[in-house]
């Protein structure tokens, strides 16, 4: 079953953030684009390059009207502890989740249930807590956040002008398409 246009599934998670351990739920996903991120598990090799690759673009994100979620299976404590051992994790100021019970994992089907981590999913999460773009890489391959940007303008584009979708590798202020029959077989 495709997550794309599907409601996140409630859940409730003590989470790590700017020196302080909050509660987070789905509730704090509605009303703004989200992006909740996971990964398999801190103090690891390919996930702190992702991470710090997030932290050095969150402005970026935040310039969207878009807040960044990290999740791994690992709890708060671990991630205030990455946090302060780490100097690439150390930049990070979104909410670093954790999800030791495994139900947000399982709630956006990453889990990989016999090692109990998650996959590197990203999800991005529209104002109304529905899923609007799916990723999901492989345990060995980084994600970039520059791309994850771009995806992220051509969607909040598209849900502001119905009517319009944007082709392979649209930029901002590119020419978009307006779907009709006279575009059939011409493009």
């Amino acid at each position: 079953m495709s997550l794309i246009n599907s409601e996140i599934k409630p859940f409730k998670a003590t989470a790590y953030k700017n020196g302080k351990f909050i509660d987070v739920t789905d509730a704090d996903l509605k009303g703004k684009w989200s992006v909740v991120f996971f990964y398999p598990a801190d103090f690891t090799f390919v996930c702190p390059t992702e991470l710090e690759d997030l932290a050095d673009n969150y402005a970026e994100f935040q310039k969207l009207g878009v807040e960044v979620y990290s999740v791994s299976t690992d709890t708060h404590f671990c991630h205030k502890a990455w946090h302060d051992t780490s100097p690439a994790i150390g930049k990070i100021g979104y909410t670093m989740i954790g999800d030791p019970t495994l139900a947000i994992s399982r709630n956006f089907e990453v889990l990989i249930e016999e090692v109990g981590l998650a996959d590197r999913g990203t999800f991005v999460v529209d104002p109304d807590g529905k899923i609007q773009i799916v990723e999901i890489t492989a345990g060995g391959v980084g994600r970039d956040a520059k791309e994850l940007l771009r995806k992220i303008k051509a969607v909040q584009y598209v849900a502001a002008h119905p009517g319009e979708v944007c082709p392979a590798k649209w930029q901002e202020g590119e020419k978009t398409l307006a779907p009709s029959l006279d575009l059939v077989g011409k493009i």
